[in-house]
């Protein structure tokens, strides 16, 4: 009796423990991997914010990020940023961007990111944002953005929004 609860216990726990991320800035929804979902901090009546985030296949198959959606912005989109001939743009992407089998994809200021377009509210650093992502393949998945400061250019180690520059 007493190894039947064990293992009934030992079995919960493991269930748990594969739908609760491995830290607070690393999830997983099918073969992708999802790290560091990070934002800047913006002054007041910003009209758009960017969202950044480092997306890693681990499957055979390419997959696709193709739309997301938060209650903190009235739309979401990719863009992409490049620099032709000293003329920067920034368009949206068409279609998502495919992460293919066992690639990286960073999506980062000055190339392609998130853009949170009319936030409904200033992102403030310190604070965290739900998003809900999702993949062609590996299906839709909420993740929570950390704010940095808005001079900062990458995550804080520990992705808490605290530690970056000030703002």
């Amino acid at each position: 009796m007493r190894l039947n609860v064990l293992t009934v216990a030992a079995a919960t726990l493991a269930a748990l423990m594969v739908s609760i991320p491995a830290s607070a800035q690393e999830y997983t929804v099918g073969t992708i991997k999802i790290v560091q979902p990070w934002s800047r901090a913006t002054p007041p009546a910003a009209p758009v914010a960017g969202g950044y985030i480092t997306l890693t296949n681990t499957g055979t198959e390419p997959d696709r990020l193709v739309s997301g959606s938060s209650l903190i912005s009235q739309k979401f989109e990719i863009h992409e940023s490049k620099v032709v001939s000293g003329v920067a743009s920034m368009r949206p992407v068409v279609g998502g961007i495919e992460i293919a089998p066992g690639a990286t994809v960073m999506l980062q200021s000055g190339g392609t990111h998130i853009m949170f377009i009319k936030p409904t509210k200033r992102f403030v650093k310190g604070e965290r944002f739900p998003v809900t992502l999702t993949f062609e393949k590996a299906g839709s998945i909420t993740v929570d953005f950390a704010i940095q400061g808005r001079g900062a250019s990458a995550p804080t180690e520990n992705n808490d929004g605290h530690g970056a520059m000030d703002q």
